[in-house]
């Protein structure tokens, strides 16, 4: 794996090695190749350069779900004339996308033609807005790119974090960051196995980057779903074979309880990638049954700690656990940033080349980052062969009179009832232990939700006395953000007035 150099450079490879091959391709059939990627990019430096875009400025990237080609070439030109993007989605309301902006000092927005903000503050245009107005290209048709001299330790990308503790925070990356681990060489390239990979992630997330960035160097054409629903993603890998398919948790339990898995040909898929979130053993297990010829692997890592990961292939010996520390990468430490003992709880750290950093906040970022090192912001252990085992987030324990809860472990065992989809476990007030257990579910198709007494009484062999919940929350759906993680104060909010069985 070759890594280094600049995001530009790696579609420039592609362009040079691959010109004919689709490299992106948006459900139902819209694609572009390489050799258009980089003529389109190129075209757009120079339309952004003639028009006054100087090295380091903002520009967000404001795209739907259907205008990934448009956003990858956005994206790409942006940097390749010396600017930083900034991705966003047209999901944002207008006052999180006015916070993005003006956060960052945006000199220029650019949209999707079906996702034009009504006021975002600074000037605003799509790509082909800006180069139909005959703006010069930013290098030679068959030379190098040219433009400003972009290196490694260049500013490359803004993301925003989630915001769900609070505003989102913008997580900072090089150049060096995003290239880390890259391939150059044909043979090198990633899912060999595979001619299509598919996924469904929207843009402005951590995980539809990763998609992105595969894009440029692995070998397969990324197929993107532009909203997910659990039958036409299944459909959609069965009709194009695809090898390789990414998802979060949630997704991967839709497809599983809607019978999507059951109802399509899908012994196409040799690799499954879980990530945004820990898989639940269930969803792991069911899905190795029903996808006996694929690989299940789980990776674990967050925007600020990507592109460091540790992932493991689901191993049912190890139900909880989400990859192993063989090379240094994780570490678990206590409060004052000390190794702890194997199967000591303590607080997730990850260590990330060229590590990122949070833009204009460097009071978050010395809380965050260390060393090269990332806080995760989640509790776990390492058992005694290395193998990392998360426990919690640390804003989501319980504390339940004088014990603390996981909420994850609570999860996993309410996710075994039969009648259970979904469930999400969250802490509410209680005038006795000051915290309780509360637990949303989301019952499967065609079946009945569980009462409170039959959830404890199912969960009785599972779990200890204090962990068991004392408020059961029924919904159609759980509240999700663009990254597929549950919004838990949403729930916490719904607990005292939303509809519950007793």
């Amino acid at each position: 794996m070759d890594g280094g150099g600049t995001v530009p450079e790696l579609l420039a490879t592609r362009a040079r090695q691959d010109p004919d091959r689709t490299a992106i391709l948006v459900d139902p059939g819209e694609g572009m190749t390489f050799a258009t990627w980089h003529r389109r990019s190129r075209r757009l430096a120079g339309a952004l350069l003639a028009g006054g875009l100087r090295p380091g400025d903002r520009v967000v990237l404001h795209h739907g779900s259907r205008d990934w080609l448009d956003y990858a070439v956005a994206y790409c030109g942006v940097q390749l004339a010396g600017g930083v993007a900034v991705p966003s989605s047209d999901r944002l309301a207008a006052p999180q996308l006015r916070h993005v902006v003006e956060h960052c000092d945006a000199r220029l927005l650019l949209h999707g033609p079906r996702s034009a903000p009504a006021d975002p503050g600074v000037p605003s245009s799509t790509v082909d807005e800006i180069t139909d107005g005959g703006g010069p290209g930013a290098g030679d048709e068959d030379g190098d790119d040219g433009g400003p001299a972009v290196g490694p330790g260049d500013l490359a990308q803004i993301l925003y974090t989630s915001g769900t503790t609070g505003l989102p925070k913008g997580v900072a990356a090089t150049h060096a960051n995003l290239t880390a681990g890259s391939a150059r060489h044909p043979r090198m390239r990633r899912f060999g196995h595979s001619e299509h990979l598919v996924h469904a992630f929207p843009i402005g997330t951590n995980a539809a980057q990763t998609m992105l960035l595969a894009a440029l160097d692995a070998h397969p054409t990324v197929l993107v779903a532009p909203r997910f629903t659990p039958t036409r993603f299944a459909r959609l890998v069965e009709e194009r074979r695809a090898g390789t398919v990414f998802v979060v948790p949630a997704m991967a339990a839709e497809l599983l309880t809607s019978g999507a898995v059951d109802r399509h040909d899908l012994s196409c898929v040799r690799l499954l990638g879980s990530t945004a979130a820990p898989l639940p053993p269930w969803v792991a297990l069911r899905l190795a049954e029903a996808l006996p010829g694929a690989t299940i692997v789980n990776s674990y890592t967050s925007t600020e700690a990507a592109p460091a990961q540790v992932s493991m292939v689901f191993d049912p010996a190890r139900p909880g656990a989400v990859g192993r520390a063989v090379d240094g990468t994780v570490a678990v430490r206590d409060a004052a940033g000390r190794p702890v003992p194997p199967g000591t709880p303590g607080e997730v750290w990850l260590r990330s080349p060229h590590p990122r950093a949070y833009y204009r906040d460097a009071a978050a970022t010395s809380r965050t980052f260390a060393g090269g090192w990332v806080r995760m912001g989640d509790l776990g252990r390492l058992d005694a062969q290395g193998y990392l085992h998360l426990l919690d987030r640390e804003q989501d324990i319980v504390k339940s009179g004088a014990d603390k809860v996981s909420t994850i472990q609570v999860e996993a065992a309410v996710h075994e009832h039969p009648e259970v989809a979904e469930a999400a476990v969250f802490g509410i007030p209680h005038p006795v232990l000051g915290t309780a257990i509360a637990v949303a579910v989301v019952p499967r198709p065609g079946a009945p939700a569980p009462t409170l007494p039959q959830l404890r009484g199912f969960l009785l062999e599972r779990l200890a006395g204090h962990e068991l919940p004392t408020q059961v929350l029924v919904l159609d759906r759980l509240p999700r953000n663009d990254g597929g993680k549950v919004l838990k104060r949403l729930l916490r909010e719904q607990a005292v007035t939303g509809p519950r069985t007793e």
